[in-house]
């Protein structure tokens, strides 16, 4: 059932939304009573959340984020579909592991390429309906935006960027009534997460964070964290209330992290335990692809 609040009758478009915390956030929109279009690669995953949910609440579209003329066309059908987007939530993207020495250089720049410039595209196909309804865009970065995490170079660059972007954009559109929002969060419980702790590697990381930091979350408990920040417009919206303390000690981080990971990168060294995973779970093989 939905609930009346912000949301109801409003457009939100996801992306991302095939699977994960995309699709959580989907139905999470839903129930505050929003009209949803989910946007990623995989059509028959997207089906299967839409079939979810209440009949004419939600539609899926395939289309690659990077790929600016079909976002464009996209966006079109999400008007047609839905009305202008009052909510965009740019949330695609892709991990890969391993050492950046000996990296797969073409996978190392689509994980950039999906996660800090497809969500520049989604952001710029998708702003002039935001400045029409005075809307709100929230870019979903990540802990690995505030501390640097060894063997995950390419995503932590990308999600940093991709934070960056999405300051510089409220800057110069906040005067024009556009909210814009950086969301940040630490493991939740999606299949590109248990795609890397079957890795070695990231085990290996995992098991050197100290908790709360490696403990993962539920995606329907993070998707609500999420929503409820795109309700309140929120600048800042953590997932877990303790990454707020995390930003707060950004300065001190890339200095702990390298001190802790000493030990656990010489000993992945000795063991030579450090294998390059690819793209991690079905969903990012799909946008390493673009299909």
């Amino acid at each position: 059932m939905s609930v009346p609040g912000p949301l109801a009758g409003r457009t939100a478009v996801v992306t991302g939304a095939a699977r994960g915390l995309g699709a959580g956030m989907a139905r999470t929109l839903v129930r505050r009573g929003a009209r949803v279009a989910l946007l990623g690669l995989e059509e028959e995953e997207m089906a299967r959340t839409v079939a979810e949910l209440p009949e004419g609440a939600a539609q899926g579209w395939t289309v690659d984020v990077t790929d600016a003329a079909a976002m464009e066309e996209t966006a079109v059908r999400v008007r047609s579909r839905f009305g202008l987007p009052s909510v965009v939530i740019g949330n695609a993207g892709i991990a890969a592991a391993g050492p950046f020495l000996g990296s797969d250089l073409s996978l190392w720049r689509r994980v950039v390429e999906v996660n800090m410039v497809g969500s520049a595209v989604t952001a710029l196909t998708f702003l002039p309906d935001l400045l029409r309804t005075r809307g709100y865009y929230l870019q979903v970065s990540s802990l690995a935006a505030l501390a640097p995490a060894p063997l995950l170079s390419a995503y932590c660059a990308s999600k940093s960027g991709a934070e960056s972007f999405a300051q510089v954009l409220r800057a110069e559109v906040a005067h024009q009534g556009v909210g814009v929002g950086v969301a940040y969060l630490s493991w939740a419980d999606t299949e590109m997460i248990r795609a890397g702790d079957a890795t070695s590697s990231l085990r290996a990381v995992r098991s050197a964070l100290p908790w709360p930091v490696s403990r993962t979350y539920p995606v329907p408990e993070v998707a609500e964290h999420l929503v409820r920040g795109v309700e309140r417009r929120s600048a800042a919206v953590y997932a877990q209330p303790w990454v707020r303390g995390a930003r707060l000690a950004r300065p001190w981080l890339p200095t702990l992290v390298m001190l802790r990971s000493r030990r656990m990168m010489r000993r992945l060294e000795r063991n030579e335990d450090m294998p390059a995973t690819g793209p991690l779970g079905a969903g990012g093989k799909a946008a390493a692809d673009g299909t």
